[in-house]
C-alpha cells in the first residue's frame, strides 16, 4: 500500500515539474531596466532627419524652385505642391563654370506657365525638358562631343524655334563657343556657324529664327564686342556703335539683343573694373533700326529700371 502511495505522489510531483517548464517557456519574457529605458527613447536619428518644408526660389508670380534635400523641383503655386524633376542635382553644375550652387546658373533654364527646360552636362550636353509642368518630360542630347562647358543659355523662342548656346574648352582669354537650333522641339539639333573668334562668351541670343547675336569679351574688353546674322548664322558681321565719346571704354559689354516696339534694343554693362558713377551700376540703353547692324546710344539705366525682351 504504502510503495503505490509513493509511486503515485512521485507521479504527481513529475507532472509537476513537466507543466511548470511549459508555462516558464511559453510565458512573455520580462525586459531588464536597461531594455525599458531604451524602448521609451525618442527616436533622435528620425527626428533629427526630418525633411524641413521646401522654400521656393521665385522666377516669376507664383513660379519657382528649390534645390533643398540634393533634389531639383518646381513648384507652379507658390510652393503649395512640388513636382521633382528627375535629373541628378549635380548634373546641372557639371562644368568649368559651376555657379555657387545654391541657385541655378542663370540662363541655363526655361521655367514659365507653359514651358520647362533645364540645361546641363554630362560628358554630353543635354536638355530636359516639359510642357506640361512637369507631368511627364521629354530628354534630348544636344551635343555629344563636349566635354565640360563655362558659359551656357537655353532658350525657347516659341514653339518651333529652340535655341542652346555654350562655350567649351577655355584657355586663359579663349574658348570655343556653339550655337544650336532645333525647330521641331528638340527632336534632333543642328550646328550653326559662329563668328570668326575665340574670346570668351559674354552673351547671345535670337530675336527671330534669322537674327542672331553673339556678345564677346569679359576680361578687360575696351569697347562692345557684338556680332549679327540675318541668316540664320550663314553669315555674321560685326555690329557698329555709335558711343557718345564720355562713354568711351565705359560701357563695353553687350547682353543679348531684345525685340521693343518697332527697332531692337539692348543694355551694356560697364566692364568688369567699371567705375563710372555709383560703382559701376549704371548701365546703358542702345537701340537699332536696321536689323542689329548699328546702334545709338538711348539713354543711362538703373539697374531696377532694366526691361530686356
Amino acid at each position: 500500500m504504502v510503495q503505490k502511495v509513493l509511486i503515485v505522489l512521485s507521479c504527481m510531483i513529475g507532472l509537476a515539474i513537466i507543466m511548470s517548464m511549459f508555462y516558464y517557456q511559453r510565458r512573455e519574457p520580462i525586459p531588464l531596466p536597461s531594455a525599458i529605458v531604451e524602448q521609451n527613447q525618442p527616436d533622435e536619428e528620425n527626428a533629427t532627419t526630418e525633411k524641413a518644408p521646401l522654400v521656393p526660389i521665385n522666377v516669376e508670380d507664383r513660379i519657382g524652385y528649390s534645390l533643398q534635400n540634393d533634389d531639383l523641383q518646381i513648384t507652379y503655386d507658390d510652393g503649395n505642391t512640388w513636382t521633382l524633376v528627375p535629373i541628378e542635382k549635380d548634373k546641372l553644375f557639371e562644368g568649368e563654370y559651376q555657379g555657387n550652387k545654391t541657385e541655378l546658373i542663370d540662363n541655363s533654364f526655361i521655367l514659365t506657365e507653359n514651358d520647362t527646360a533645364f540645361l546641363y552636362s554630362e560628358g554630353v550636353v543635354k536638355v530636359i525638358h516639359s510642357q506640361n509642368q512637369g507631368e511627364t518630360w521629354d530628354e534630348t542630347v544636344v551635343s555629344d562631343r563636349v566635354p565640360s562647358i563655362r558659359f551656357r543659355k537655353v532658350v525657347f523662342l516659341d514653339d518651333q524655334f529652340w535655341y542652346v548656346i555654350f562655350s567649351a574648352d577655355r584657355t586663359m582669354s579663349s574658348e570655343v563657343s556653339f550655337i544650336y537650333i532645333t525647330t521641331n522641339q528638340g527632336e534632333s539639333w543642328q550646328s550653326i556657324n559662329i563668328p570668326d573668334t575665340t574670346r570668351l562668351i559674354a552673351d547671345g541670343g535670337f530675336v527671330d529664327a534669322k537674327t542672331g547675336f553673339m556678345s564677346y569679351g569679359t576680361i578687360n574688353p575696351q569697347e562692345p564686342s557684338l556680332y549679327v546674322t540675318n541668316d540664320q548664322g550663314e553669315t555674321w558681321e560685326q555690329a557698329v556703335f555709335d558711343m557718345p565719346s564720355k562713354y568711351d571704354r565705359v560701357f563695353v559689354i553687350a547682353r543679348a539683343p531684345f525685340k521693343e516696339e518697332d527697332h531692337l534694343a539692348l543694355i551694356m554693362d560697364q566692364g568688369p573694373n567699371g567705375d563710372y558713377y555709383r560703382d559701376g551700376l549704371i548701365r546703358a540703353k542702345f537701340i537699332s533700326t536696321d536689323n542689329g547692324h548699328t546702334w545709338e546710344f538711348s539713354e543711362e539705366v538703373e539697374p531696377e529700371n532694366e526691361e530686356e525682351g
